[in-house]
C-alpha cells in the first residue's frame, strides 16, 4: 500500500452516503434502504470509492468491510520524524520541558539566547519579559537561568539586559 493510501480512505468516507453505507458493512446491517435512497449513478460512485479505498468488497450478492484496511494504511504511512538535539524540549516553539542533563539545559539555553535578542543588543526587563514569555512560562526563571548560564548580561538595578557579543 502507499503512503499516501490514508487519502483514499479520507476521500470515500468524506461523503455522507458513503459513510452511512459504509456504517452500515460494518454494523452488518442492511445496506439497501440507503443505495435505495440514491440515484442510479451515486449508488455506483458510493461503492466504487468505498470499493477502490479498499474499505469494502463484494461478499456473494452482497458486501464485507475489510478489518485490515486502516492498519495496513497506517504502517504504510511514513512516521514523521523525532526531534532531536534542543528540538526535544520545545513544542511548536514553546518550551514544554525543561532538561536534566546539562549538555541539554546548554543547548536549550543557548537556543533561547539567541531568539530573545541579538549579540550586543539591549532590553528592558519588560521588554525581554514579552520576548521570554512567548517561549516559556516562567518568565523570571528563564530570565535568571540567562544570565547565570552568561548568555546574558544583567545591568546592577537589573532594569537593562544585554547578550554578550
Amino acid at each position: 500500500m502507499s503512503p499516501n493510501a490514508w487519502r483514499a480512505l479520507v476521500s470515500a468516507l468524506a461523503d455522507d452516503s458513503a459513510r452511512e453505507v459504509y456504517a452500515r458493512i460494518v454494523l452488518d446491517t442492511s445496506v439497501e434502504p440507503t443505495l435505495d435512497a440514491l440515484s442510479p449513478g451515486k449508488r455506483r460512485r458510493v461503492l466504487d470509492s468505498l470499493r477502490e479505498a479498499g474499505l469494502i468488497s463484494p461478499d456473494g450478492a452482497g458486501w464485507r468491510m475489510e478489518p485490515d484496511v486502516f492498519r495496513v494504511a497506517l504502517a504504510a504511512a511514513p512516521s514523521p520524524p523525532r526531534p532531536t538535539g534542543a528540538n526535544r524540549f520545545f513544542v511548536n516553539g514553546r518550551l514544554v520541558t525543561y532538561p536534566s542533563r546539562a549538555g541539554d539545559r546548554d543547548e536549550v539555553l543557548a537556543r533561547i539566547a539567541e531568539r530573545m535578542m541579538q549579540p550586543g543588543e539591549t532590553l528592558s526587563e519588560r521588554a525581554l519579559n514579552d520576548r521570554l514569555a512567548e517561549v516559556v512560562d516562567d518568565v523570571a526563571a528563564m530570565r535568571r537561568y540567562l544570565v547565570d548560564a552568561g548568555l546574558l548580561d544583567r545591568a546592577r538595578d537589573g532594569t537593562i539586559y544585554s547578550r554578550p557579543r
